[in-house]
Order: C-alpha cells, then sequence, then structure tokens
C-alpha cells in the first residue's frame, strides 16, 4: 500500500484555526473531502483544498487512480512565528505572534 503526500508550508494562517478544519476530512475519500471543503466558508479551507489536489496529482503522477484515493492522515505542523508589537498606554507595547502554519496531506488507495 503506497502512501502519497504533499506538503505545503508556511501559510499565514495559525494551527488552530487549521486543525478544526482538518480533523473533519481525516478518512473520508478525496472527491468526498474536496466537496465539502468547498462548502466551508473559512480561508483555511481554501488551502486545505489547494494541498489534496496536489497530493491526488502527486498520485496521479504514481499511476494511481483518484477515485480509488482516501485521506490517511491530514496534520496541521506549527511554523515560524512573526513576533509583532502593538502600541498601548504611556508609551509601552505589547507583544503578540503571527503564526505560521504547515500543511501535511497523505493519502493512500482504498483497500477493495
Amino acid at each position: 500500500m503506497q502512501k502519497i503526500q504533499a506538503l505545503i508550508k508556511y501559510v499565514r494562517i495559525s494551527p488552530k484555526k487549521m486543525i478544526e478544519i482538518a480533523r473533519t476530512i481525516q478518512g473520508k475519500r478525496v472527491d468526498n473531502a474536496i466537496d465539502c471543503l468547498k462548502l466551508v466558508p473559512r480561508n483555511s479551507a481554501r488551502h486545505i483544498v489547494k494541498a489534496i489536489e496536489s497530493a491526488v496529482s502527486n498520485a496521479e503522477n504514481k499511476n494511481l487512480i483518484s477515485k480509488n484515493l482516501i485521506i490517511y492522515r491530514a496534520l496541521i505542523e506549527q511554523g515560524p512565528s512573526f513576533k509583532r508589537f502593538h502600541p498601548v498606554a504611556r508609551g509601552s507595547a505589547h507583544s503578540y505572534k503571527k503564526r505560521l502554519s504547515h500543511i501535511r496531506i497523505i493519502i493512500k488507495e482504498k483497500q477493495i
């Protein structure tokens, strides 16, 4: 059983927001997962769809049929963080982090 993966790095959305969506598609067929994600009105769903389409393209390059593919794992990993400051009263500043994430989609052929 062959596992194919796609990786998208440095996405400007925090991992916490992406994990919520990635949990819903694990174990689903690829075409069903893409249809479900296109109905979700969040920016993170659009990035996950791109990763799934990339994984399917990688699988087709290895001569696998896209109808038989399921999403084995949808991993959202934490990337680097941008450190930023926000001005507050009396000339002070509060720091905050703009978090980045990496999307790793692993697909495999469904056992018949």
